[in-house]
């Protein structure tokens, strides 16, 4: 994995963007400040593992918002997020999508997130240019503001699209038993609660009011990256904001590339960013299943002096013993075979995974023998790294 620059520049969209030189590109693990549409069509063809877009929900908010005590609600009516029409919003959403999907790699995927207000209007789109929707996502609110006039339901989440380049790109990543083990052993559910973003996390500028209405919480990002990609793998957010998806890319030891067309708010993402503090390398290797990782014989151990001939084995009870032989079989009560049949035989089963019932001392404990298993897979990774 490259090592980040220490130092996040902002350019202008104006800019040279250098997308032929071997070293690393001058656009990656950067701002690019300007309309999102033009910057990403400055940066090379499939050229990105993953997007994650925020992008107006075009709320189109009628007067002022308060509440009870009449107070002013800090809600959401900036420029950006204005449209005159539907039919702008659509064709404002389909060129920005456009300008995505000729960025992203063939197996790479695009989250967008959104509103009841504008969400149903991209996922039409998405689905007109060919993206294949994989998982809506609801971010459930832990902590949701309130319906203040009471004329509606409160609205307690937001709607996230997870999708492929197409219907046909099958090797996407998707890291199912890394989630699976964030979960507790669970297979993660479709439905997220998270808090919104509060407390320390929320940017504020010197009078102390929130830099930017809508910033994500790190936690949605941090489940969205871990999920979805692997460490060195380029994450681009095309509506950048604060900086929120780059600084957890930073933090799992993902690149990035965002734009924001707001200096302001660049450059507040631009200072975060560089006071992120990578993960350690070490400890970013997610949870890989099975079928992912070398088969390695029970005479591999043998090879590699784990495990001599002669040496006994027995179950996590030690009520069953066997003895290893030199051709890596089991013998045990007159019997003879592999692991597995021979940990199926003497508990009288049909069939036993060998790797997790067989146990040995390792560094003065009895432990499964899928731990030295688990030594040659790991000796084998760093002869290829």
């Amino acid at each position: 994995m490259n090592v980040h620059s220490r130092r996040t520049s902002v350019f202008a969209s104006g800019s040279g963007l250098d997308t032929t030189a071997s070293v690393k590109p001058d656009w990656l693990d950067q701002i690019i400040v300007g309309d999102c549409v033009a910057a990403l069509e400055r940066l090379p063809k499939q050229s990105v593992d993953v997007i994650f877009a925020d992008p107006p929900y075009n709320l189109q908010l009628g007067g002022d918002l308060t509440r009870p005590d009449q107070s002013k609600v800090d809600a959401v009516d900036d420029a950006w997020d204005q449209f005159e029409s539907f039919e702008a919003y659509d064709a404002f959403t389909r060129a920005w999508l456009l300008a995505c999907r000729r960025v992203l790699k063939p197996n790479g995927t695009i989250w967008v997130i959104g509103s009841y207000h504008n969400i149903f209007r991209v996922g039409a789109v998405m689905q007109d240019l060919g993206f294949w929707v994989l998982n809506d996502i609801v971010w459930r609110k832990a902590n949701p503001m309130p319906n203040f006039r009471g004329k509606r339901f409160t609205n307690a989440h937001e709607t996230m699209i997870w999708a492929s380049k197409s219907k046909d790109a099958k090797s996407y990543t998707f890291n199912y038993e890394a989630m699976k083990a964030f979960n507790d052993d669970l297979q993660m559910r479709s439905d997220w609660m998270l808090p919104i973003c509060t407390g320390n996390e929320r940017l504020k500028d010197d009078a102390g009011t929130k830099v930017h209405p809508t910033q994500k919480p790190e936690a949605l990002l941090y489940r969205v990256l871990l999920s979805s990609t692997n460490p060195g793998d380029v994450v681009l957010d095309p509506f950048l904001g604060t900086g929120t998806t780059a600084a957890v890319a930073r933090r799992l030891g993902r690149h990035f590339v965002g734009v924001e067309r707001d200096r302001g708010y660049a450059e507040h993402a631009r200072a975060r960013i560089d006071a992120v503090e990578p993960i350690a390398e070490g400890s970013l290797q997610a949870t890989t299943p099975k079928r992912a990782e070398p088969r390695i014989p029970f005479g591999s151990l043998l090879e590699s002096g784990l495990i001599a001939p002669g040496a006994h084995l027995t179950d996590a009870r030690r009520r069953f013993v066997a003895e290893v032989r030199a051709d890596g079989s089991l013998a045990a009560y007159g019997e003879t075979g592999s692991i597995h049949r021979m940990g199926a035989r003497v508990q009288g089963l049909d069939a036993c995974n060998g790797w997790t019932f067989w146990h040995t001392d390792i560094g003065g404990a009895l432990q499964p023998i899928d731990v030295l298993r688990g030594e040659i897979r790991r000796r084998i990774g760093a002869m290829g790294a």
